[in-house]
């Protein structure tokens, strides 16, 4: 495993959670313009990148347990 894994990742979830955060608000915005099937799909797409977010974290969280467990 390489050295820096563990940062691409924390990186990657932070660009995932930025991506999420954008579609909720273009959600918050259609949906107050009772646009309710774009504020779905929008909504939509940000729980896509909270998935992707999420596996990048569980990714640098494991990356974490390999290099610092020393019951290993």
């Amino acid at each position: 495993m390489a050295k820096h894994d563990g940062a691409e990742h924390h990186r990657q979830a932070a660009e995932h959670h930025e991506h999420a955060a954008r579609h909720h608000n273009e959600a918050a915005k259609h949906h107050e313009e009772d646009a309710h099937e774009k504020a779905g799909h929008q909504a939509h797409l940000a729980h896509g990148h909270h998935l992707q977010a999420t596996h990048h974290a569980e990714e640098a969280a494991k990356h974490h347990a390999a290099e610092h467990d020393d019951k290993q």
